[in-house]
């Protein structure tokens, strides 16, 4: 065996999105206002900062205010498209309805927001956190939580690379990378690999409600410039769901004529012959969807599942000798759509916490002043004022369930403050037998408009490494066929947007076919198998798409 080479850092973080980013630019702003020195290191699974970040996207800037106060004359791409008009359409099967922006609080009306791709965000985040001094290693996947002999934890070692699917040594072989901190910050974002194992093994749920996500599937597409308004945001919600499932699309013209559109699907939907895939492409043949991408044509495809659990669902944050930040812990607000604020501030907020025990001499405890800080923050009000939004959209449906959120959002606004919240059911329990759900009828892709798993795959430009251990593993690989096929007609089949789970074969010789490469990362199958048989563990460092401008 490999002798695994180890480097010792300050501050460790999993993950360059922006939760990530923000806390390393945070800590160097720290050291620099203090004249002191401090290391610190983020891992990127991705190819490149910014290949696995996928979101919308309409962007708060409050947190971007306070952590570089001068981006938007300092070429940050965010700047190029401010927000000009909002929209929300409730959609019937051929028509439409707005909503009057006046019933909706003021924070939904996405006043002073900008609209972009995130990933480009978190690269002209990269860059400022370079020019600072941080060490950012993409291609390399943190596989392994380290641990001191008392428990906290000491770090974080990245995946082998260079091993063949049975196992063996590759003669490219390279053994993985210890990195020693005396504080690890995790920012996988959502139901990250190692954050599972942390929540798990220090019980950071205890006291919380379970998590719960959605399934977003996001185009970007360039369209006819008669068609472009850069700055137009448009929220739908209604059609196509069915059968109490909930969810909506949106449709943001951004800039260089092109539009970000994209429908989230929430995983707590009952039919198991439901596709999020397929309910996208059939969302874009409505006829107010398709006008505006008429003559238009796809250029980029993507999914990622999205946290909503909101205030109720955000753990424990600290552990021994690490932290959760950004949509590792959840910070989604689910009414306004938005994440990336809070999840920024986050970061924030544990770099302050972990800047001070450094300078105090400590490591490897917990970092309380961060949750403390969470607890006194706008991200703890924001969070807290809508938290009973989505539970009610749930329980009363789109029609009564919104009118109530929207009460209940006015109410919370106005100091009435709710004297309960509601609770949270994990997303895999209460997919109705196979035998009396409906099954639902998808059109065929038209290849202009809609289009198929594979051909979507194809431009998300996703690729693992040939001859490499399969990340998509079964905990009992008799389920699928033995249990899941029979009794739900095996959702994994239709739940996933890039077509990695098939069941292949006839009468008595059918098996479970999972086709790793096509996987995007989204973890949809970690979340909604019905029995939690599917673990998404990390795959070789660079595998997975790699998204431009998403």
């Amino acid at each position: 065996m490999s002798e695994r080479e180890s480097m010792p850092y300050d501050v460790v973080i999993v993950g360059a999105g922006p939760a990530g980013l923000s806390a390393a630019i945070r800590l160097k702003q720290l050291a620099g206002e203090a004249g002191s020195e401090l290391s610190v290191c983020i891992l990127e699974k991705g190819s490149e900062v910014g290949a696995h970040i996928l979101s919308g996207a309409v962007i708060d800037p409050r947190a971007l205010d306070e952590l570089l106060p001068s981006w938007r004359d300092d070429g940050c791409p965010l700047a190029a498209t401010p927000v000009t008009e909002n929209h929300h359409w409730v959609l019937s099967e051929k028509g439409k309805s707005g909503f009057p922006e006046f019933i909706t609080p003021p924070f939904l009306h996405n006043k002073g927001t900008y609209t972009g791709s995130l990933g480009n965000l978190c690269r002209w985040l990269a860059d400022k956190a370079q020019e600072m001094g941080v060490e950012i290693f993409p291609g390399f996947a943190a596989a392994e939580i380290l641990y001191h002999d008392n428990g906290s934890v000491k770090g974080v070692a990245t995946g082998d690379m260079g091993v063949a699917r049975d196992g063996e040594h590759k003669p490219d072989y390279q053994p993985g990378l210890e990195l020693h901190a005396k504080y690890t910050f995790f920012a996988e974002g959502c139901r990250g690999h190692l954050t599972k194992q942390l929540i798990r093994n220090f019980a950071l749920d205890a006291d919380s409600q379970p998590q719960i996500y959605g399934i977003g599937i996001k185009e970007l597409w360039d369209i006819d410039p008669a068609h472009h308004v850069p700055g137009r945001v448009i929220h739908t919600q209604g059609w196509p769901l069915t059968d109490g499932a909930n969810g909506g699309g949106f449709l943001y013209h951004q800039a260089d004529g092109q539009v970000a559109l994209g429908f989230v699907t929430w995983l707590s939907y009952k039919n198991p012959y439901l596709s999020p895939f397929q309910e996208m492409q059939r969302w874009k043949t409505h006829p107010e969807i398709a006008a505006i991408l008429k003559g238009g044509k796809r250029v980029s495809y993507g999914a990622r599942a999205i946290s909503d659990g909101g205030f109720q669902s955000v753990p424990k944050l600290v552990a021994p000798g690490a932290a959760l930040i950004g949509d590792a812990a959840g910070f989604l607000n689910v009414p306004r759509i938005k994440g990336t604020h809070t999840s920024m501030k986050s970061g924030m907020m544990a770099a302050e916490a972990a800047f001070a025990a450094v300078g105090a001499g400590r490591e490897a405890d917990e970092l309380a002043a961060y949750p403390e800080a969470y607890e006194k923050s706008w991200v703890y009000k924001e969070l807290r004022g809508v938290r009973n939004v989505a539970p009610l959209v749930k329980k009363f449906g789109d029609t009564w369930g919104t009118l109530l959120a929207g009460a209940a959002m006015w109410m919370e606004l106005l100091g009435l403050r709710w004297p309960f919240t509601m609770k949270h059911k994990p997303d895999n329990e209460g997919l109705w037998h196979a035998s009396v759900a409906p099954k639902i009828d998808y059109p065929k892709p038209d290849g202009v408009l809609t289009f198929d798993r594979l051909t979507s795959v194809f431009i998300s430009n996703t690729n693992h490494e040939e001859d490499q251990p399969v990340h998509l593993t079964l905990k009992d690989p008799e389920i699928p066929i033995g249990y899941n096929l029979p009794v739900y007609a095996e959702p994994a089949q239709r739940y996933c947007p890039a077509g990695v789970y098939e069941v292949v074969g006839e009468g008595d010789d059918l098996r479970f076919q999972i086709n790793a490469q096509n996987c995007v990362h989204c973890k949809t199958c970690d979340i909604k198998d019905p029995t939690q048989n599917i673990n998404w563990v990390v795959p070789e460092g660079g595998g997975g798409p790699n998204y431009p401008n998403m």
